[in-house]
């Protein structure tokens, strides 16, 4: 006789299969979350939650910002006597030094503390000067022309007239007179170079003349040994060059290690062309280690010297050396 076993119905397949409700929640537990809402799940007939109120806002104290406000305020006026009163004894101070430079003793009628500061500066230029550093050739190639200054250069002169005095030569102790063929003769120099004026202004410009230290070759000055004349023994050569205009109203000083530098030219053609009177024909100095107050025009006297000479500029007040 077999026996019969009893159903349950947790046995039953029925009984074991998954709900799809829960199934669907389990998925749904399963499933990688991606983002969390925060907002509160409401059910179905259940009151809303109630508002969230905001903090209640505390209103300034005025009390307090208008004394924070007088704070700041007196700082301020502090700071502003201060500085008035800074800049109010800076201002004197100033005035002072100046009113006291000023009325000092004069050398070259400038007051000494001036000319002397001029005069380390001279010592200073001098000291970094070298004949193997050359000005530039200017990257652009457009040529100007500009007149200015025509100081020495009277409207009665007549070029065709024109000589050259040399003075201070080993071959002679009278002055030398050269024509202008005489100049051109020597070997010819073509550069161009930027003009700088004291002023602030430059131009670029083409030269032709010839090298000083040619010119020097062909009538050498006296030297300071009374041995013969040499550009290796620069030492030996006189200190200075001294040169002025026919009618002596302009005139430079100028020292021997500038004459020797290869850029100076005694110059007679400007971009091209023969000087014009304007520009000082027949003959004029171009020195481009110099601002242009000392590429004196219309050169009538060129002087060699072992005293420093006059300068028309330094006389007003000017540095004797005017380099660049």
């Amino acid at each position: 006789m077999s026996e019969s076993k009893a159903s349950h119905p947790a046995d039953s397949p029925a009984a074991k299969e998954t709900p799809p409700a829960a199934a669907a929640d389990q998925a749904a537990a399963s499933a990688p979350t991606t983002f969390k809402d925060e907002t509160a799940r409401v059910e179905p007939g259940a009151a809303p939650a109630a508002a969230t109120e905001p903090p209640p806002v505390t209103p300034p104290d005025t009390r307090e910002i208008e004394a924070w406000n007088d704070q700041v305020r007196r700082r301020m006026r502090q700071k502003t006597r201060r500085s008035f009163i800074g800049f109010g004894a800076a201002a004197l101070a100033g005035f002072g030094t100046f009113e006291w430079i000023m009325s000092r003793r004069e050398i070259d009628n400038v007051p000494w503390p001036i000319r002397k500061t001029l005069e380390v500066n001279e010592q200073l230029a001098r000291d970094y000067f070298s004949t193997g550093r050359t000005a530039p050739k200017p990257s652009d190639t457009r040529l100007e022309n500009r007149i200015n200054g025509d100081l020495g250069l009277a409207s009665d002169f007549d070029p065709l007239k024109w000589q050259l005095q040399v003075a201070g030569l080993s071959a002679q102790d009278e002055p030398l007179t050269l024509s202008l063929d005489a100049i051109k003769r020597l070997p010819r120099v073509e550069m161009t170079t930027e003009f700088k004026c004291i002023e602030g202004w430059s131009i670029i410009v083409q030269w032709a003349g010839t090298r000083f230290t040619d010119f020097m070759q062909a009538y050498p000055p006296k030297t300071q040994s009374g041995d013969d004349f040499s550009l290796d023994d620069p030492q030996d050569l006189p200190s200075y060059v001294s040169m002025a205009t026919p009618d002596e109203g302009y005139y430079v000083g100028l020292e021997m290690e500038s004459m020797l530098h290869p850029q100076t030219l005694l110059c007679y053609e400007q971009n091209h062309q023969p000087l014009t009177l304007d520009h000082g024909a027949p003959l004029r100095l171009v020195i481009p280690v110099k601002y242009g107050v000392k590429n004196i025009k219309r050169i009538g006297t060129i002087r060699y010297s072992n005293v420093r000479p006059p300068d028309y500029w330094a006389e007003q007040g000017y540095d004797w050396y005017i380099g660049l």
